[in-house]
């Protein structure tokens, strides 16, 4: 089995979740899927939001509480085994850590070891991630260094994908690699 790295981005509520969903069965082909969450239990809407991201995905599929350490995370998952990613934007905020100042630290840090793990799993790796950059400049410098770390995050991982999508309406719109499925 080789890598093949799929990132998939889109606003709230495009069908970016099921989208990743569906592509990392897909590429599993039967095989096993690791289903990495990085969110964080505690708040009663995305407690809701995990419950449904459970209930939705196949039972079979191991699930990895990834936290801080998305990286380690990845690193840990055997070879072989497809690996979902749900999603880049909650790690992002746990890494950022409420300092603006760390936009670098986490690109150069954090974000390279996530980039490196992705490089040297050996098999097929989905990454969902929110898609925050469409709308309005943010008013505080906390929103705007949380938009430029994800809209460069994004930048690199497609330059790495294979494939990547932007989920607009449930629909996937091909950016990079082979066309819609």
């Amino acid at each position: 089995m080789s890598r093949t790295l799929v990132v998939v981005l889109g606003g709230t509520r495009s069908g970016k979740s099921r989208f990743g969903r569906d592509r990392a069965s897909a590429l599993a082909d039967g095989g096993p899927v690791v289903y990495v969450a990085t969110a964080l239990p505690g708040d009663v809407e995305l407690d809701d939001r995990i419950r449904r991201h459970r209930r939705d995905r196949p039972a079979e599929w191991q699930t990895i509480e990834a936290g801080r350490d998305l990286a380690v995370a990845i690193r840990g998952v055997q070879s072989g085994t497809t690996i979902l990613v749900d999603g880049l934007t909650l790690w992002a905020s746990l890494a950022l850590d409420d300092d603006p100042a760390r936009v670098d630290a986490v690109l150069d840090g954090a974000f390279a070891q996530v980039c490196d793990a992705i490089a040297a799993h050996d098999g097929p790796v989905v990454v969902v991630s929110d898609e925050i950059g469409l709308g309005l400049v943010p008013l505080d410098p906390l929103g705007r260094a949380f938009r430029d770390l994800l809209g460069i995050a994004h930048q690199r991982l497609a330059a790495m994908a294979d494939e990547a999508y932007l989920l607009v309406a449930g629909l996937p719109v091909p950016l990079k690699g082979r066309s819609a499925p």
